[in-house]
C-alpha cells in the first residue's frame, strides 16, 4: 500500500483555485496598467533597435547601394570576405585592442579598491575619475588629438623630464597610432568601471573578510581567495560590457586618426561605416555587421562561461 499523501498547502490549493477561475479583476487591472507602462519603451525598442537588426540581418543577403533597387545576392558577400583584404585588416585591428579588456579591468579593481575607503575627500576623488565618462567622445578625442601632436603637450613633459630624446609622433607613426588610440579608450573607461567594482565591493560584508584576516590570511590572500571570487559577477558584467566596446569602437578612431596612419587604426566598425557611408556599399556593410555581431556574441559566451559560477577558479 502507497504511502499516504499529504495535503496539500493552503498557498498551494489558493494558487489552484485562482488557476481555476483566472485572474480577479483588480489582477487583470494591475497587468493591464503595467502593459499600459510597457508599451512605449516596447514599442520603440522594436523600432530602433529589433527592426534594424531584422533588417539589417536581411539586407546582407542583398546589393544595395541606396540608389538602385536591391538585388538578391544570397552569401556572396560573407564569400568575398575570404579574399577582402581591408576585412582582414579592420579585424585584425579589432582584435587587437580587445587588449584594453582586461588592461582596464585590473586598473578598475586597483581603483575601485584605492577608492573604497572611508576617506575624507574620497567623493570628490570618485568625481575626478567619473568626470571623463559623461564628457562627450568627440571632445575627448579632440582634446587628446592635439595633446598627442608632434608638438602638444603630452611629448613637451616627456621632453622636459628627460623621459623622450625627441618628439615622438604618437599618431603618426603606423607602429603607435593603436596604441595611443586604445589609451584614449583606457583613460575615458576608467571610471565607469570602477563604480562597477565600487558597487560590488559595497556589496561584500566586511564580516567575511575580517573573518578571513582572523583566520590568519594576509590582506593578499584576502583580496585574492575571498573578494575577487565575491566580485565574479562584477567582473563578468564589466569584462562582458568592455569587450563589447573594444570590439565596436569608432568615434575614437574617427575623431583622431581616421583610420590612419596605413589603415592601422582600421577597425572593424569603421570599415563598416567606410563601405556603408562613404561607398554607398549597403549590402556589404550590413554582412560586415552580422559578422561583428557573431564574434561578440560568441565573445560574450565565452566571458559566461569563464566567469559565471563555478568557472574559474582562484588559486
Amino acid at each position: 500500500m502507497g504511502a499516504e499523501a499529504r495535503p496539500a498547502r493552503p498557498a498551494v490549493r489558493a494558487a489552484a483555485r485562482v488557476g481555476r477561475r483566472g485572474l480577479t479583476r483588480r489582477e487583470r487591472r494591475a497587468a493591464a496598467v503595467a502593459y499600459a507602462f510597457l508599451t512605449p519603451a516596447l514599442v520603440l525598442l522594436g523600432v530602433f533597435t529589433f527592426y534594424p537588426v531584422l533588417f539589417g540581418t536581411a539586407l546582407a543577403l542583398f546589393d544595395y547601394d541606396v540608389i538602385s533597387p536591391p538585388r538578391f545576392v544570397g552569401l556572396a558577400h560573407f564569400r568575398a570576405m575570404a579574399e577582402d583584404r581591408y576585412f582582414w585588416i579592420a579585424l585584425g585591428n579589432s582584435v587587437k585592442f580587445l587588449l584594453v579588456v582586461p588592461v582596464l579591468q585590473g586598473l578598475s579593481i586597483a581603483l575601485a579598491v584605492t577608492v573604497n575607503k572611508p576617506v575624507r575627500g574620497i567623493r570628490w576623488f570618485r568625481a575626478a575619475y567619473y568626470l571623463p565618462v559623461v564628457t562627450s567622445m568627440v571632445a575627448v578625442g579632440l582634446m587628446w588629438r592635439w595633446l598627442l601632436e608632434q608638438d602638444g603637450v603630452v611629448n613637451w613633459l616627456l621632453l622636459s623630464i628627460g623621459a623622450l630624446a625627441r618628439p615622438v609622433a604618437w599618431l603618426g607613426d603606423p607602429d603607435l597610432a593603436l596604441y595611443a588610440v586604445m589609451f584614449v579608450t583606457l583613460w575615458k573607461g576608467l571610471g565607469f568601471y570602477m563604480v562597477i567594482y565600487l558597487v560590488g565591493l559595497q556589496a561584500i560584508s566586511p564580516e567575511v573578510e575580517e573573518a578571513a584576516v582572523v583566520d590568519g590570511a594576509t590582506r593578499w590572500q584576502v583580496f585574492r581567495r575571498v573578494t575577487l571570487p565575491l566580485l565574479r559577477p562584477s567582473i563578468l558584467l564589466a569584462s562582458t560590457i568592455s569587450a563589447m566596446a573594444a570590439l565596436k569602437v569608432f568615434e575614437e578612431v574617427y575623431v583622431m586618426t581616421g583610420g590612419g596612419p596605413m589603415f592601422r587604426t582600421y577597425t572593424m566598425f569603421y570599415y563598416i561605416f567606410d563601405r556603408g557611408f562613404q561607398q554607398l556599399d549597403m549590402g556589404y556593410a550590413a554582412a560586415l555587421a552580422v559578422v561583428l555581431a557573431g564574434a561578440i556574441l560568441a565573445l560574450s559566451a565565452v566571458n559566461f562561461r569563464i566567469f559565471r559560477e563555478g568557472g574559474w577558479t582562484y588559486h
